[in-house]
């Protein structure tokens, strides 16, 4: 049996920090007063009310109130008012559509928005009013990393530092750019340049440590974990991040400590999961399987849940529940190799114990959860659940033998698949529909594909 973490199991988190839109920190009432400023640390509710104090004086000068305007627009898209921060960009860009910052903001928030092209167009005219301003090729190269453009990225990053050869943010962004190309090397000089210039970036020290691990080095991704903690224990995939360090140097006790902050902190499928695996390397399958049960309970489709619960049923002897888990980890990816073997190899074993004259009655599905009324009816009819399974089981075969050949034959297939399950549960029960001619027809069409 292969290892049960899938080849899209856990990775550090990797994050690119933007440049103008930043979470804030909040003062203490021994602070001075917040100005109204660009890239100020104040929380927003702060910044903005000393920036409507600011806009709405009449002494202000026309140009300070834009730039005011700018600010409050950013510090509303950090509070989470979206619509209302890029409504005041637009007025400030119809007053005056030469100013440059307002179309740099605009880019970043509609960025973050996934709005790439719209971010593009933004960007550039950004760029074309103030092509010596090293922000505004820096924030188009995290379009451009965002948009998977890594060559673009790193020529942007590139121009931004020669602009301004002291840019920490964009030598951490360019570090991005690297990891993203497979550079990992060369993404931890440009992490060790950003750091150097600004130590207390929590972001940089845990995308270094991603970098780390890809190189084999768990042991100093470990440190730039703890170095994120430390610097910012308010962010959850740190804790995940060095749960995975832990994990990957053996200590699943200290990785399952991390995995139970990042969840305190958010629940996240992500972060069950691992929690779960580490639990199962510990050979604690119940809890291995109730932290799988939670993270599909918030994700019912994340297939990696389906893989490794799988595994945890082999490993308690449960090779039916395990068989059904690694079916839907296929159906959901059909890329998956490591799912198609396990599911292979477990279906061969249920087959050499004699099993599987036991199971043949079996629908493909979990009766004991079904839902639905024509599921109910499969599970209450030995021959639709004969039908069920043997569909489910020539499926996956023409899945695996197409995924060889061909990925974008094997998703078609699997579309198709999907298409006739739809349709079955939307017409049963209708006038006219037979749902075992249905799936006799469904289970023909698969054995001429399989042919």
């Amino acid at each position: 049996m292969r290892s049960f973490v899938s080849p899209l199991a856990a990775s550090a988190a990797l994050a690119i920090t933007i440049l103008t839109i930043n979470g804030a920190i909040a003062q203490t009432a021994a602070e001075p007063p917040v100005i109204c400023a660009p890239l100020t640390d104040a929380a927003p509710p702060k910044l903005i009310e000393s920036c409507t104090a600011l806009i709405d004086n009449p002494a202000t000068p026309e140009a300070d109130r834009l730039d005011a305007t700018i600010t409050r627009a950013v510090a509303l898209y950090s509070g989470g008012q979206a619509v209302k921060a890029l409504a005041e960009i637009d007025a400030v860009i119809a007053k005056d559509p030469h100013r440059a910052r307002a179309f740099r903001a605009r880019g970043e928030m509609l960025r973050q928005g996934g709005k790439t092209e719209a971010a593009f167009v933004a960007l550039n005219e950004a760029i074309r009013l103030e092509p010596e301003n090293a922000n505004g090729y820096a924030n188009r190269g995290n379009a451009f990393n965002n948009a998977g453009k890594f060559d673009r990225a790193i020529e942007d990053y590139n121009e931004a530092l020669r602009l301004k050869p002291d840019f920490a943010q964009a030598f951490s962004d360019r570090g991005a750019a690297w990891y993203f190309k497979g550079e990992y090397k060369k993404a931890i000089a440009d992490y060790d340049s950003a750091i150097r210039l600004d130590p207390n970036n929590a972001r940089t020290y845990t995308n270094r440590g991603a970098a780390y691990k890809k190189i084999g080095r768990t042991d100093r991704a470990l440190q730039d974990s703890t170095s994120a903690i430390r610097i910012d224990p308010s962010q959850p995939e740190f804790f995940d991040n060095r749960g995975l360090d832990l994990a990957a140097n053996g200590d699943y006790a200290g990785a399952i400590a991390d995995y139970d902050e990042a969840i305190k902190i958010q629940p996240q499928p992500k972060f069950l999961v691992n929690r779960g695996d580490a639990h199962q390397a510990r050979k604690d399958y119940d809890r291995a399987i109730a932290d799988y049960d939670a993270a599909l309970k918030l994700d019912p489709k994340f297939q990696r849940a389906y893989n490794n619960r799988g595994s945890a049923w082999v490993r308690k002897g449960d090779r039916a529940r395990a068989l059904q888990d690694y079916a839907e980890a296929v159906r959901l990816n059909p890329s998956d190799k490591t799912a198609a073997t396990n599911h292979q190899e477990v279906a061969q074993e249920i087959e050499r114990l004699g099993s599987l004259g036991n199971q043949k009655n079996l629908p493909s599905f979990n009766c004991a959860t079904a839902r639905r009324q024509v599921e109910k009816a499969i599970c209450s009819d030995a021959g639709l659940a004969q039908l069920d399974r043997s569909i489910n089981d020539v499926f996956l075969r023409v899945v695996a033998s197409a995924e060889s050949g061909s990925h974008r034959a094997a998703l078609a297939l699997t579309r198709q698949q999907r298409d006739f399950i739809g349709k079955r549960n939307a017409s049963f029960g209708r006038p006219g529909y037979d749902l075992r001619q249905a799936m006799e027809e469904r289970l023909d069409k698969l054995n001429i594909i399989a042919r």
